[in-house]
C-alpha cells in the first residue's frame, strides 16, 4: 500500500507547494487538486451484440481495479437501432488512492506504450478539466492481447478543482502527463 499512494505523496510534497508558488496563492485551498477520473468507453456496437458491454466491463475493470459499470442509453434513436435503456458502453469513476495509482501506471507504463507516441494534445474543457482519448485498450499491460477479440477505445477524463484551463494544464503536468507543447490552449 505504501508504494499505491506515491503520486498523492508527491502532491502534498512537491506539487502542491509548487503550484502554490508559481500561481501565488494566498491559501492551500486555493491550489487546484486532482478530484476524480472517469475513463469511458462508448460502444456503439453494442447495439448488435450485447456481449460487447460485458467484455468492456470486464476490460475497464481489470485495467483500472475497480468494479467498472454499464452505461445506458437515455433515449430511443431509431437510424442507429438504439432503444432506451439499451446498454451501450461502461464506464468507471477513480477517486481517492485508486485514482492516484491509475494514474500513476497510465503515465509511467501505458502511454509510453502507444506506437510512435508524441506527446498528448493539451486541449482542455475551459474549466480546468482534461480528457484524453486512448484509440487501443491494449496499451494497458493488465489486458492479455491473445484475449481481445476487438480494439476499443476510451475516454480517460481529468477532473479537477483548477479555475482555469492554465491552473489545470500546469497541475497535470506536474503530475507528469506528457504534453505535446507548451502553449495552454
Amino acid at each position: 500500500m505504501a508504494n499505491t499512494a506515491s503520486l498523492k505523496n508527491e502532491y502534498k510534497e512537491r506539487i502542491a507547494p509548487a503550484l502554490m508558488k508559481q500561481f501565488n496563492y494566498t491559501s492551500t485551498m486555493q491550489i487546484p487538486r486532482l478530484q476524480k477520473i472517469v475513463v469511458n468507453e462508448g460502444l456503439g456496437a453494442a447495439t448488435a451484440d450485447k456481449k460487447i458491454v460485458d467484455v468492456a466491463v470486464n476490460e475497464l475493470s481489470v485495467i483500472t481495479g475497480q468494479k467498472a459499470v454499464s452505461t445506458v442509453s437515455k433515449k430511443d434513436i431509431a437510424q442507429f437501432k438504439l432503444r432506451k435503456k439499451m446498454p451501450i458502453g461502461a464506464m468507471v469513476t477513480l477517486r481517492g488512492d485508486r485514482m492516484y495509482e491509475f494514474l500513476e501506471r497510465l503515465v509511467r507504463v501505458a502511454l509510453p506504450r502507444i506506437r510512435d507516441f508524441k506527446g498528448i494534445e493539451s486541449k482542455f474543457d475551459g474549466r480546468g478539466n482534461y480528457t484524453l482519448g486512448i484509440q487501443e485498450q491494449i496499451i494497458f499491460p493488465e489486458i492479455n492481447i491473445d484475449t481481445v477479440e476487438r480494439m476499443t477505445g476510451m475516454n480517460i477524463t481529468f477532473v479537477t478543482t483548477a479555475p482555469t484551463d492554465e491552473e489545470g494544464y500546469a497541475l497535470l503536468k506536474e503530475f507528469g502527463l506528457p504534453f505535446k507543447n507548451a502553449n495552454n490552449n
